[in-house]
């Protein structure tokens, strides 16, 4: 096992420069940081948490990484952390991801660094085996909206396969062929997954959509008002469109209201999520819902168990089940 004057000498530092990358403490560039980082992931370094004295502080404290603090989906999500973490009277420290790889590589190797026992990740940009190498040195960490087969037992995640067919048998059953999808950039596992399972289903009734009526664009109510943008330019009529998250549905509505296009009369809309904002517009948006905080009260409850390492009433991995809610964005065709 590495020690830090072998981290030292294979970066060309200092052991105090390794030790303040260690503590997060000043005086290191950031090009050196990096550098040190590095080494210590290559040499798979670990600093021992028994010698440092934060440790102590953190066997009640909690790290989070959330891809965003702001959208409602990851807000409702740091709610039931919330709601678990002042139950058990656990402080928080909460990171963004940013949806970027190196952001969400940072955010983790912070809450490393400080030896947090209990971390709830939210990852979507990084690869699968740099997940388990992190779960393989941190017992009490746990994927949140995300499987991995390896560390199945650290994973708290929604079906989403199982949400995309039922958005395409639903809009099937209310006489739409003519479907459109907008979805997220492919690179996310939910997007991927969803897509996939409307596509499947989709396919299996000899209405897979034409290349052109596929949009993927990003994941937010611009991204929604944009897909329909490009849609509409294609020239391919469509009835009814599948959404990636209610976000996208919402802005897909705005532009189709934008050129006149009334929904549900013109062309029905569905999103995902189930979201406050789901509610409130108008029409009230159709959607599967996306059970966000009970997943995130789970995932809580599990990292914290599990960096006890508590063996008997343990909460496991948990596959949680989408459910469609009907309200007034789709119309059925005569």
């Amino acid at each position: 096992m590495p020690n830090i004057k072998d981290i030292a000498r294979a970066a060309g530092v200092s052991p105090a420069s390794v030790s303040r990358v260690i503590n997060n403490g000043p005086k290191v560039g950031r090009e050196t940081r990096e550098r040190i980082k590095q080494v210590m992931r290559d040499m798979g370094y670990s600093p021992n948490a028994n010698a440092q004295a934060i440790n102590d502080q953190n066997n009640t404290s909690i790290g989070i990484v959330l891809a965003d603090l702001v959208d409602p989906f990851f807000s409702a999500m740091a709610h039931g952390i919330e709601q678990v973490a002042t139950l058990k009277n656990v402080q928080i420290f909460m990171n963004s991801g940013a949806f970027e790889r190196e952001t969400e590589l940072r955010a983790i190797e912070t809450l490393l660094e400080h030896r947090y026992k209990a971390m709830v990740i939210h990852s979507s940009a990084l690869e699968d085996n740099v997940l388990i190498g992190f779960a393989r040195k941190v017992p009490g960490l746990v994927l949140i909206n995300r499987y991995i087969d390896e560390i199945a037992e650290r994973c708290v995640w929604l079906d989403d396969a199982m949400g995309g067919q039922l958005m395409a048998d639903y809009i099937c059953s209310q006489g739409h062929s003519a479907i459109a999808i907008i979805d997220a950039p492919n690179n996310l596992s939910n997007s991927t997954n969803r897509l996939s399972g409307a596509l499947t289903f989709l396919k299996q009734r000899q209405l897979s959509p034409p290349i052109q009526l596929i949009e993927h664009a990003e994941a937010t109510y611009e991204g929604g008002r944009v897909a329909v943008q490009n849609l509409l330019a294609s020239g391919i009529p469509f009835s009814a469109i599948l959404a990636h998250n209610d976000a996208m549905a919402i802005g897909a509505i705005s532009m189709l209201d934008a050129q006149g296009i009334n929904v549900p009369d013109d062309v029905s809309v569905i999103g995902f999520d189930d979201l406050m904002l789901a509610r409130c517009i108008k029409p009230k948006l159709t959607t599967i819902n996306n059970p966000i905080e009970e997943m995130a009260i789970k995932a809580t409850e599990l990292a914290l168990a599990n960096s006890q390492q508590h063996t008997g009433n343990q909460p496991r991995m948990a596959a949680f089940k989408p459910e469609l809610v009907i309200r007034q964005s789709v119309k059925g065709l005569r």
